[in-house]
């Protein structure tokens, strides 16, 4: 993993970085592990755990509309303020982002995500993780979708279209797409670059042609947390890696290169 640790470098993104204040993402994994077992602590079961963490990204209050027992708002309380202790080192940004994000932008569900709901959503990537594991790698057929902000930007990309998506062709040896690809395609994962934006529809055929299916996603915070919700839905076991910033055209101006955690990638899927 030495290698591979030598081709990473510090980014920002638009309103988050994975990289915190230093030269890594590994302090932020070992955080967010060390979290889930914290609240593990008060709430054994993931599942139930993860569902007061759904209820904490509600923006009306959960308590005001559902029964008492439905959920535990003292479990609530402490799942947020933990979680802002901790994680707000990473999100710094994105109170300015909401400040400055023009009218017009302001109805993008993904573009207005508050600082509180990026650390509900670190947390239920985590968990989802490690709920649907195990039923991800039995699935019949893996694939995994990888972002285009991840290829290298200095060549012109030569993939070339797949049976659903592009397809890398490991032009360039650096590029995050071919590490990715070449890591996943190990595991027997079918990788492809995501392109398409009705998710919907393409996992839905999918499913039908292969019932016994896994989804596996890297996108940002936001994105990954939603997709997998999506592949839940659809009865689609989903594992993710966050990317290290989101720093695509969506976010910024003009899209720049983004990273993942190749270790945490092949340590979900080994």
């Amino acid at each position: 993993m030495a290698e591979q640790a030598g081709r990473y470098k510090a980014l920002s993104g638009k309103t988050y970085t994975l990289f915190g204040d230093g030269t890594g993402t590994d302090r932020y994994f070992q955080t967010i592990k060390m979290l889930a077992d914290l609240f593990l602590g008060r709430c054994a079961d993931e599942k139930r755990l993860l569902f007061h963490i759904r209820r904490a990204c509600e923006k009306t209050p959960f308590f005001s509309k559902r029964p008492a027992e439905d959920a535990d708002p003292s479990l609530i309380s402490f799942i947020k303020k933990t979680l802002r202790d901790w994680l707000q080192v990473y999100t710094r940004d994105v109170n300015r982002h909401l400040k400055d994000l023009p009218l017009s932008r302001r109805f993008d569900h993904t573009l207005t995500t508050k600082e509180e709901q990026y650390h509900l959503y670190m947390l239920e990537i985590e968990l989802v993780n490690r709920i649907y594991r195990k039923p991800f790698k039995k699935s019949e057929y893996k694939f995994a979708l990888l972002p285009h902000c991840l290829r290298d930007f200095r060549p012109r990309c030569l993939s070339t279209p797949g049976d659903i998506e592009a397809i890398c062709r490991g032009c360039t040896k650096g590029c995050f797409i071919n590490l990715g690809s070449l890591i996943l395609k190990k595991y027997d994962i079918r990788p492809y670059i995501s392109v398409e934006m009705d998710q919907e529809s393409l996992l839905k055929k999918l499913k039908t042609e292969h019932p016994s299916i896994g989804a596996l996603g890297i996108a940002c915070i936001p994105e990954l947390a939603r997709g997998m919700r999506l592949c839940i839905s659809l009865d689609i076991p989903p594992v993710g890696i966050p990317l290290d910033a989101n720093r695509c055209a969506r976010w910024m101006k003009q899209a720049q290169e983004s990273s993942f955690s190749l270790e945490e990638l092949e340590e979900l899927i080994k």
